[in-house]
């Protein structure tokens, strides 16, 4: 029997565990929090906010994966009446419909884009300068990136398509991502995995596989090698609670710059208490910008969407994500040419910005099920049956 370490209990961390005890392997998870999660986490409280704004799509293998395990559990549809509250900004106004020339690019489905070039200059020959702009920026809401058009195209193309796929990829488990994770760790525990919380490891064991499933930042330092590096986004941050009032917008999509308010509340009242509405939101920032900049470019969408605001608020925090909102391939590249998930000597990497397809956690998902099939002398898991 293989005895597996993985450093990490987060969402690739669990899903690493899960798949390895499945296969028949000892594992141990050693968390350097109390509490496992890691960006996926939910705060307790009365405000049920997760870090960032999170979705669950339901178009990439780990759905099929969590749905199989009985661990997606209960979801928060969005109701039909909230679906017509979805709002654009374009030209400083909010509109229902998107622009025209943003439609157009959109129906090109069958126009693949290039890897070599940056979506701006390609959807510009497609659509324009305008609906290259409009549609870079409506992209953001799966990029977390100050300036979508300057990525790869194919990269930002394969987001785009997600995000306005119809009916709706994303969905809401029910109580927010901390229930999925709670599902996920008793499935592990449930397996005989061993969970070690307050448990920070500072060099890597040996002697035993190891999925280190932690931020690439972490897992340079862990591993002493420079080269994990990969370029990521500059995100902030917005929750803010409201005292509830008709008419408020259930989400913002902002197309004259990067940036997404969603009212989550709209979907699962229990994030809130009663009378009381939860909004989150990302505002991407450049390096050279402040979380100043981002949180009034925030307050614009909200001006905007929910009138009154300032006067409604009971409770509010904010944060600067720099470089925790996953991979972003600049023109040239792909997922294939970010960090390799082996690194040699029985050590993988799992996480959202290493060498696996798919949009935002699926990357984790991915990883995380190909370190576990290197770990066990496999080359591939089958997805299918996974």
């Amino acid at each position: 029997m293989h005895h597996i370490t993985v450093i990490g209990g987060g969402f690739a961390g669990l899903t690493a565990a899960i798949t390895a005890a499945e296969a028949g392997a000892k594992v141990t998870v050693h968390e350097a929090h109390h509490t496992l999660g890691g960006r996926a986490r939910t705060a307790e409280g009365p405000y049920r906010t997760n870090d960032g704004p999170h979705a669950l799509y339901n178009g990439g293998p780990h759905w099929t994966w969590l749905r199989r395990r009985g661990l997606v559990g209960p979801l928060a549809p969005v109701p039909p009446l909230e679906a017509t509250r979805f709002r654009l900004r374009h030209r400083g106004t909010l509109r229902r419909t998107p622009p025209f020339a943003l439609l157009r690019l959109l129906r090109h489905t069958g126009t693949e884009a290039p890897v070599d070039t940056d979506f701006r200059t390609w959807a510009t020959t497609i659509a324009g300068e305008e609906g290259a702009r409009a549609a870079a920026h409506y992209a953001a809401v799966a990029l977390f990136h100050h300036d979508p058009g300057s990525l790869s195209a194919a990269f930002v193309q394969e987001r785009l398509r997600r995000a306005t796929r119809l009916p709706p990829e994303a969905h809401y488990p029910r109580g927010g991502w901390g229930c999925l994770i709670d599902r996920m760790a008793a499935r592990a525990w449930n397996l005989g995995v061993r969970m070690e919380t307050l448990s920070r490891v500072g060099t890597v064991p040996t002697g035993t596989p190891v999925v280190v499933a932690t931020s690439l930042d972490s897992a340079r330092s862990l591993l002493g090698d420079p080269t994990l590096t990969w370029p990521s986004g500059r995100t902030v941050l917005i929750d803010l609670a409201l005292r509830t009032r008709r008419g408020d917008a259930f989400a913002v999509s902002d197309l004259d710059a990067p940036g997404w308010l969603e009212r989550f509340t709209a979907q699962d009242r229990t994030l809130a208490p009663a009378g009381e509405q939860l909004v989150q939101g990302q505002i991407p920032i450049a390096p050279h910008q402040s979380r100043a900049d981002g949180t009034a470019r925030a307050e614009e969408l909200l001006d905007l969407a929910f009138k009154g605001w300032r006067g409604r608020v009971t409770w509010q925090q904010q944060a600067v994500a720099n470089g925790r909102t996953g991979a972003v391939d600049p023109p040239g590249t792909s997922w294939r040419d970010r960090p390799a998930i082996d690194r040699g000597d029985g050590v993988y990497l799992a996480g959202d910005q290493v060498a696996a397809p798919g949009v935002l956690s699926e990357v984790s998902f991915n990883s995380a099920l190909t370190a576990v099939s290197l770990a066990l002398g496999r080359n591939t898991l089958d997805l299918k049956h996974a």
